[in-house]
């Protein structure tokens, strides 16, 4: 089910140019939204006046083009502060198949940009993906989640060795050169692997790759031939269907005689015809298999687990703060507090200039900017409470804190909450 929602790179662009498309003309029931997809991962976020989870649901079922009853029990649905809470986990690696996965925050990352390039996303979402970049940066470093991280491609390097034995003499055949290729092979290398071939099926992507890291670039057309002698077989491309079929692999197989072959599937969708690991002497492993192969360093793991998630507290208390100062009635306090305050500091600089003025013309003077400041004030305050009964406060809310500087440090009023900076 996984790999049949699973957004192809062209799908999602597309997906999220087009919502960025209506966002600009028309609005919609979603103001925003952002995709993450990976491939452990589908997960759409999006922002509403209304809590209803049905536009994303639909939105879901146009994109991957899977009929809503065949996914729909497998959904999860959050909203409000628990989709801060949520996001944040993920970008920390606590809600990843291997605890601490180093891979998922630039993924975090990488969503936010390219919702940001294609104009779907917004400033609450913005503002929530780069909290989140931010959490996961700090609760990495201040808990050591990371420290030791068994990601999917070293288990599947550590599963190689303990198969086949050494690496030394082994040949590694790669197929594919994106992302999970490079760390494979720099994985391999540090395990002592000499002899990999990349394959791929463009053909530069390829050797520019294998130049990096010091593997031999061979043409996807010469895959089977590469598999032939080959120990270990890693496939990790983006292809929407296999490429690797057992009628393909069984005459090579025979060919092969007694010599085993250990092939390790980590692309969603899956690369490798499930009916392979029928074959003789194929011993073939998807990425559901190789999560699973993470048990050995979970315990420890396990023990940073409660720093991280007090990390995450803290910055979703933050994060938290921010949308709190979103509400009109919290708004339109801070602008006339605001206001208040910088009418008193020029009333008592003034008085201060002119000493010479009784008691009378000081309170005329007051009564003067009291006036000046309800009369200014009268129309934004209209104006906002209108946008907040219409639900289209957010981006006013934004912008007018912006405008009045509203979460500039008050160094005379700290009682004030103040975001995340950083965030």
């Amino acid at each position: 089910m996984r790999e049949t929602l699973s957004l192809s790179e062209e799908t999602l662009h597309a997906t999220l140019a087009r919502h960025g498309r209506a966002r600009a003309e028309s609005g919609g029931i979603l103001s925003e939204l952002t995709i993450l997809s990976t491939c452990n991962r589908v997960e759409l976020y999006g922002m509403s006046a209304s809590s209803d989870n049905e536009p994303l649901t639909i939105l879901l079922e146009e994109a991957s083009g899977v009929s809503r009853t065949a996914f729909e029990r497998h959904l999860y649905q959050l909203g409000g502060r628990e989709v801060a809470r949520h996001l944040f986990r993920v970008a920390a690696g606590l809600d990843s198949q291997v605890l601490g996965e180093p891979q998922i925050l630039g993924q975090v990352a990488a969503a936010h940009l390219t919702a940001l390039r294609m104009g779907s996303s917004g400033p609450v979402l913005s503002r929530l993906f780069q909290a989140a970049v931010h959490a996961g940066k700090r609760t990495r470093r201040e808990s050591g989640i990371s420290s030791r991280p068994s990601t999917v491609s070293s288990i599947a390097v550590k599963v190689a060795t303990d198969i086949v034995g050494g690496l030394a003499e082994a040949k590694i055949v790669v197929i594919g050169a994106g992302e999970m290729a490079e760390l494979v092979i720099e994985s391999l290398r540090k395990r002592g692997a000499r002899r990999i071939t990349l394959v791929n099926r463009t053909m530069s992507r390829g050797q520019e790759l294998a130049e990096r890291l010091g593997a031999v670039a061979r043409p996807f057309e010469a895959m089977l031939d590469e598999l032939r002698d080959a120990d270990i077989a890693i496939s990790s491309t983006g292809a929407p269907h296999t490429i690797l079929q057992r009628g393909a692999l069984e005459k090579l197989v025979r060919e092969r005689g007694a010599r085993q072959l250990v092939v390790l599937d980590i692309a969603v969708p899956r690369d490798v015809d499930e009916q392979v690991s029928e074959l003789p002497g194929v011993h073939l492993y998807d990425i559901d298999d190789l999560a699973r192969q993470a048990g050995e360093s979970l315990e420890d793991q396990m023990r940073k687990v409660p720093r991280a998630e007090a990390v995450i507290q803290e910055e979703l208390e933050s994060f938290s703060s921010w949308l709190d100062t979103l509400s009109i009635i919290t708004l339109i306090r801070e602008l006339h507090q605001q206001a208040e305050r910088i009418r008193r500091q020029e009333l008592a600089r003034t008085l201060r200039r002119t000493p010479g003025l009784d008691e009378a013309e000081k309170q005329r003077i007051e009564a003067l900017t009291r006036a000046l400041v309800k009369k200014l004030l009268h129309f934004p305050t209209l104006y906002l409470k209108e946008k907040s009964r219409s639900g289209e406060l957010v981006p006013e809310a934004i912008l007018t804190r912006e405008l009045f500087g509203l979460d500039a440090d008050k160094p005379d009023d700290s009682s004030q909450p103040q975001p995340d900076s950083q965030a």
